[in-house]
């Protein structure tokens, strides 16, 4: 997690710091079903590399919002779950689903 020091002054600076980059949100999209495993999220993000997800994963691992478990099978099973402060984005994310709705059918409607 961020120390008080590393966090920006402004709150919608801190949210865009935390999950402000397409494949954070696209994660986040993805975990809000439910869990996955990382070659799921590597097959259902086009064109994310696996270095990119990798980085992705631990740093919102690190920051809280997600967890990692590791189920002790051979082969090792890992996955990826929303944490309770990640779940806390829930409505942030749905709000933003509402809003690409309404964007994507105003652009129809005008293209008509």
């Amino acid at each position: 997690m961020l120390t008080k020091e590393e966090l920006p002054a402004c709150p919608v600076a801190t949210t865009v710091q935390l999950i402000g980059n397409k494949w954070k949100l696209l994660i986040l999209r993805n975990l809000l079903d439910r869990p996955w495993r990382f070659n799921e999220l590597k097959k259902d993000l086009d064109g994310i590399s696996q270095k990119v997800l990798t980085d992705s994963l631990r740093s919102m691992e690190s920051d809280g919002i997600i967890t990692r478990t590791v189920y002790p099978e051979v082969p090792p099973r890992v996955e990826y779950r929303l944490s309770d402060l990640g779940e806390s984005m829930r409505s942030i994310l749905e709000s933003m689903k509402a809003w690409g709705i309404y964007y994507q059918e105003s652009v129809k409607n005008d293209s008509l």
